[in-house]
């Protein structure tokens, strides 16, 4: 199943609204960090400089097969050998990796979809015990230059609410600013 309409720009365009290492970073990404998933990965954004800062490799989902072919292509003109790049509706078939088998999930301006909690409830089934859940998002602001039409987008207090509703904890908010928020939390 697709998700809603994110109005998502072209590449050129959608990597000017991020500094991905210092992003990760400050959601704790870092050597100490083993396998990552990320849930529709795009165009390898986020992918690429996790595999860069990780001690393990980065499963990277998306639907669609030419955001696929973008991180992968992107990963291999890199030499990296640690992303795997799946071609998956997780959406509807969930990940298809075992439980509790990753350090990290990444869940990067994708909560916008009809049933968030499905997807947070998937992170949670494949994070190992202490493993942390990454959220990122447009800000509420119909001021941003791109990102979902506000009727779609989530506030922090949803993001923070099916979080908390999920069973994570020790939650964490980010301002990453100028358009974006995260928040991390402990399975």
């Amino acid at each position: 199943m697709k998700i809603r309409d994110s109005a998502m720009p072209e590449r050129e365009m959608w990597e000017t609204f991020f500094k991905p290492k210092a992003v990760l970073a400050t959601l704790g990404i870092n050597k100490q960090i083993k396998d990552v998933v990320e849930f529709g990965c795009g165009y390898g954004t986020f992918t690429i400089p996790a595999s860069q800062m990780i001690g393990g490799t980065v499963y990277a989902l998306d639907i669609e097969p030419g955001m696929i072919s973008v991180a992968a292509d992107a990963a291999k003109k890199q030499g990296l050998n640690n992303v795997r790049t799946i071609l998956r509706d997780f959406v509807t078939e969930g990940s298809g990796l075992p439980d509790e088998s990753m350090a990290y999930a990444m869940l990067f301006n994708i909560l916008h979809l009809e049933h968030p909690e499905v997807l947070i409830g998937e992170a949670k089934r494949v994070l190992k015990k202490n493993g942390k859940l990454g959220v990122i998002h447009w800000n509420y602001d119909p001021l941003t230059p791109r990102g979902p039409a506000m009727e779609i987008r989530p506030t922090q207090e949803d993001c923070w609410g099916w979080i908390e509703n999920a069973g994570f904890h020790s939650l964490q908010r980010y301002d990453l600013r100028p358009y974006h928020y995260g928040i991390v939390a402990i399975k």
